[in-house]
């Protein structure tokens, strides 16, 4: 990818497609200085190797770097233009010219220096292996099967920027953004991408998600019920179910004298297959004996009679524990639930893609906007080079109405 991000910044007609995609995208901005840093802004992330700090982005767009390195940092960190019409704009760009298979849901973790800086908080990180200093982003990527692309993001405010004015005043954090626990921004995510689109998330266009270290994540469920959305969800292994038929008096044996009831979901999946295997084999691969499987039943949650599908991969010779999943399309077959749950996969990929090769991690501000407005800089320079590597971008790019 950084390979053809270079080759296209060679290309003479490079810079006039990045301004006119970013004058789509941007269209909004009220004045001709701010579209203009947003050009730049843009161009800076494509075409400027290594750590894309603002300086290194004005040295590379113009010719007096200092005086350019002040107007991107005022136009980022102090400016007060609105990112959702981008954002919304860059939904519509990829609703029109790429198929919708997945929204995918993706966390990021931002390492930052200091207290003062939004969001910023202590959290074990286990990719680290330890316990840092971060802000923590969730993002929406509209998957296509063969791109994960970024359209939307919510900042993640831990409890003690709720109260603390000083910190919030400082972080200009507005008073709409709160501490919310994850299932509610993903909830959020998701009616802003599907406001944005022209008709609407498509009913065959399932949420992917990990929640596995969530215990509240039935609430998520619930909300995408609600709203009528399919889902591939990766819940945590004790999360409460029942069998999906209610005459079945015990999802797993007990001693006589134990209380009926749900199970945790790793417990239930581990005894069906004990019990009853209904195992396939998604791939051909492997050695015998050594082939993942894949275990699904259909259950219940406690308080509800919806019926969903449970499912998890293992290997009889691994005892390693894998993610359980949950999904509300109990009419798929297995290995195209298996399919979409690795959608999450891709989406990791995409989020390394974006720190080495995007700049997603060299935001140096402290402010709430100044997040935002890099990350909707970062989502719109992938959405263009996946665009331009598509084919997609023509003499003139099509404007929202």
């Amino acid at each position: 990818m950084a390979e053809h991000r270079m080759a296209g910044a060679a290309d003479p007609g490079h810079d006039t497609r990045v301004f006119r995609f970013a004058d789509s995208v941007f269209a909004h901005l009220p004045r001709a200085d701010q579209r203009r840093w947003a050009q730049l802004y843009l161009q800076g992330l494509l075409t400027t190797p290594g750590r894309k700090s603002i300086r290194r982005l004005a040295a590379a767009v113009s010719a007096a770097p200092a005086t350019a390195s002040q107007s991107l940092h005022q136009f980022i960190s102090a400016s007060p233009w609105d990112w959702v019409p981008a954002r919304r704009e860059l939904i519509r760009l990829t609703g029109d010219h790429f198929p919708l298979r997945a929204l995918t849901i993706g966390a990021v973790v931002l390492p930052k220096r200091g207290e003062h800086t939004c969001g910023v908080h202590r959290r074990f990180v286990p990719a680290a292996g330890r316990t840092i200093s971060c802000q923590v982003g969730l993002g929406a990527f509209v998957t296509t099967g063969e791109e994960d692309l970024p359209v939307e993001w919510r900042l993640l405010l831990p409890e003690q920027w709720n109260e603390d004015a000083r910190l919030r005043e400082r972080a200009r954090v507005p008073d709409s953004a709160r501490h919310r626990p994850v299932w509610e921004h993903v909830l959020d995510l998701v009616d802003s991408v599907s406001d944005a689109l022209p008709h609407r998330l498509p009913a065959h266009v399932p949420v992917v998600a990990d929640l596995s270290e969530h215990l509240d994540v039935g609430r998520l469920l619930a909300g995408l019920d609600r709203r009528g959305h399919d889902f591939v969800v990766a819940v945590p292994a004790a999360l409460p179910v029942l069998p999906a038929d209610p005459r079945v008096s015990r999802a797993v044996p007990a001693a006589a004298d134990a209380p009926l009831g749900p199970v945790g979901a790793r417990q239930f999946l581990q005894h069906q297959c004990v019990l009853s295997p209904r195992a396939v084999t998604p791939a051909a691969s492997g050695a015998r004996g050594r082939r993942p499987r894949v275990v699904s039943e259909l259950v219940r949650l406690p308080g509800s009679c919806r019926t969903y599908r449970l499912f998890t991969e293992w290997c009889p010779a691994d005892s390693r524990a894998l993610r359980v999943w949950i999904t509300s399309l109990t009419g798929r077959r297995v290995e195209q639930l298996t399919t979409l749950a690795q959608a999450q996969a891709g989406t990791c990929l995409t989020v390394s893609a974006l720190e080495r090769d995007y700049g997603l991690l060299d935001f140096e501000g402290r402010s709430f906007p100044g997040w935002h407005h890099h990350m909707t800089l970062v989502s719109a320079a992938h959405v263009y080079e996946r665009l331009l590597h598509a084919g997609a971008l023509g003499e003139r790019l099509p404007r929202s109405a």
